[in-house]
């Protein structure tokens, strides 16, 4: 299996890398095909997964609006095209939906055409939305209501190529918006500073700072619960074998480098980039939590509610779209990391599973990207494989 967890925060040094090129750079990428006859989502006893809602063209983000609405981001059937310069960003079919009381019975389109839209985030009275290119607000009342073509708040035009999704959240202060920009390559050096990074602004748009580098795509922030302590999940690099390099879901340490694209976990040196940048190797830091390489995790949510069982309050649920970097498929499933005052606290564990025929066909019936927890506690999480969203309850 090679190293597929973990690097605990209490005991950073317990993990061990192979070494670059243990095995070649496979070239799996995974071929969605309709859910096969007897095939079926698992989840551990007493919990119960149905489809939510159907018809899309590729679900992404999910978030829950304060009076219980449910926001989804419709990147766009032509989003990877338009990444790569296949098709018109502008044409990709951007949308925000949103359902009303978080009633599936009820889309309604809130926004459109928006090039490729991913996180999304409330302050006070606007609803602000990450796109590849952009950030911009709209404003929004209790109703679910925006209005106007939305005020752009940051720019980010140029930085289409490569990593386009864009995450965003505000601190709990009101002072602050942290917008998360993935890299443009692989492990290309001198990208524009603002990738494979963190950004700190002011609300407004202004006052630019780097608030934490060297992540190759940190693709999801949150706060912890009652904290003013970031959390990022990221994808690492490609091409250096089956198992390098570890994705991983770390607390952020304001001005912090996390290596890319010059070292990875700690100071282990890029063959690629070797002796370019010896300080910034020194300077590495080891993230809390190793998810095992080629995941590709996308989005995290810390769970809030009272539906699951006690063991599930305060812990992280994250989304592994699923690898093609590797000769073994892994991924494409919900994964759990429990937590204790505030930390990481035990392995990862399997959540939900099942999309994945087995690991070494290519063939997988969904992908899962967003999370994010209801009203009453339950789950969401969507699949851009399958094109639906999925529902998760306990004991119902």
């Amino acid at each position: 299996m090679g190293l597929l967890l973990v690097g605990m925060a209490e005991n950073k040094n317990s993990f061990t890398l192979p070494p670059p090129f243990a095995t070649p750079s496979a070239d799996n990428h995974p071929d969605v095909v309709p859910r096969p006859a007897g095939a079926s989502l698992k989840v551990p006893a007493g919990f119960h997964v149905e489809e939510w809602a159907s018809g899309f063209q590729m679900p992404r983000y999910l978030l829950r609006a304060p009076n219980g609405d449910i926001l989804l981001a419709e990147s766009g059937e032509h989003a990877r095209a338009a990444a790569v310069g296949g098709a018109n960003p502008a044409d990709s079919g951007g949308k925000i939906y949103i359902y009303p009381n978080g009633r599936a019975a009820v889309r309604k389109t809130l926004i459109s055409g928006l090039d490729r839209p991913y996180g999304m985030a409330f302050y006070k009275n606007y609803l602000y939305v990450a796109e590849t290119e952009s950030v911009k607000r709209f404003p929004y009342d209790a109703e679910g209501r925006t209005a106007g073509k939305g005020e752009e708040v940051v720019s980010l035009k140029g930085l289409s190529e490569g990593h386009w999704t864009r995450a965003i959240q505000f601190d709990r202060q009101g002072q602050k918006m942290y917008v998360a920009v993935g890299s443009g390559s692989n492990v290309d050096a001198g990208e524009d500073p603002r990738r494979a990074a963190i950004n700190r602004y002011n609300v407004d748009g202004s006052g630019h700072e780097i608030y934490a580098a060297g992540m190759r795509n940190p693709v999801d922030i949150h706060w912890y619960p009652g904290t003013d302590t970031l959390w990022a999940a990221v994808q690492e690099r490609d091409a250096l074998g089956d198992d390098l390099v570890p994705d991983y879901f770390t607390h952020v340490t304001p001005g912090g480098f996390y290596g890319w694209p010059y070292a990875y976990i700690g100071p282990h040196e890029d063959p690629r980039r070797k002796g370019e940048r010896q300080a910034l190797v020194a300077k590495t830091i080891v993230p809390d939590v190793l998810l095992g390489s080629h995941v590709a995790v996308l989005a995290f949510d810390f769970y809030e509610g009272k539906q699951f069982p006690a063991k599930y309050k305060g812990g992280a649920f994250l989304t592994f779209h699923g690898s093609w970097n590797r000769s073994s498929r892994v991924g494409q499933s919900v994964a759990f990391i429990p937590f204790q005052n505030g930390k990481p606290s035990g392995p990862r564990e399997d959540f939900l599973t099942g999309w994945m025929i087995a690991p070494e066909s290519k063939q997988v019936w969904g992908r899962p990207v967003g999370i994010c927890e209801m009203a009453d506690g339950s789950l969401l999480v969507s699949d851009d494989g399958g094109k639906k969203v999925w529902h998760i309850s306990y004991g119902k």
